[in-house]
């Protein structure tokens, strides 16, 4: 008789492994191959669970989803909201890795291009009532706050990439603090 598996657990194991070979080795390192020999298991392993190398890619970015709403607290300011996503803690930085990595896939698989263009769509929502809060004690200058949402988190954003490319000129302190001085660059002159 077959010994029983657990396969929620198994399926756990497998998505650690999943995880592990899109931080280091990023979206072009993933295949069924490189899974199975981080998991020390064949690739009929992976393939019980995952099919094709797409349902691998889609799983990654589940999995980056998921990491990425745990490590942003829910937040009641923008500075917070925009802090949260930088590479500031090795966590977030593998995230960062991870996000990055992916937009090659994202922007040639028209359904992921989709999925990506929704996250998105959900950071930038997710920001813009923490925009009309600072707009409406002044910190941030009058205007549309979705055109608002859109600069800050596309300026922060960059700095994840300038961090990652060059986390020794772009340490966790300095970026913190250029954040800073472009929130503050933006709060309106009395």
């Amino acid at each position: 008789m077959p010994a029983k598996t657990d396969h929620d657990a198994r399926r756990r194991d497998v998505s650690a492994a999943v995880w592990r070979v899109v931080a280091e080795g990023g979206f072009g390192a993933l295949t069924l191959r490189s899974v199975a020999a981080e998991l020390g298991a064949s690739t009929g392993l992976v393939t019980h669970y995952f099919g094709s190398k797409q349902q691998l890619i889609r799983h990654a970015l589940e999995l980056a989803e998921d990491r990425t709403r745990a490590s942003i607290p829910e937040v009641t300011d923008l500075r917070t909201a925009l802090a949260a996503v930088l590479p500031t803690t090795p966590e977030v930085t593998e995230i960062s890795r991870v996000w990055v990595s992916s937009w090659d896939v994202a922007l040639a698989e028209p359904e992921l291009h989709a999925l990506e263009r929704a996250r998105y769509r959900r950071w930038r929502t997710r920001l813009r009532p923490l925009v009309i809060k600072a707009q409406s004690v002044g910190d941030l200058p009058p205007g549309d706050p979705g055109d608002l949402a859109t600069g800050l988190a596309a300026f922060a954003h960059g700095l994840v990439v300038q961090a990652l490319f060059d986390p020794t000129t772009y340490t966790p302190k300095r970026q913190l603090r250029i954040l800073d001085t472009h929130l503050a660059a933006l709060r309106p002159s009395d």
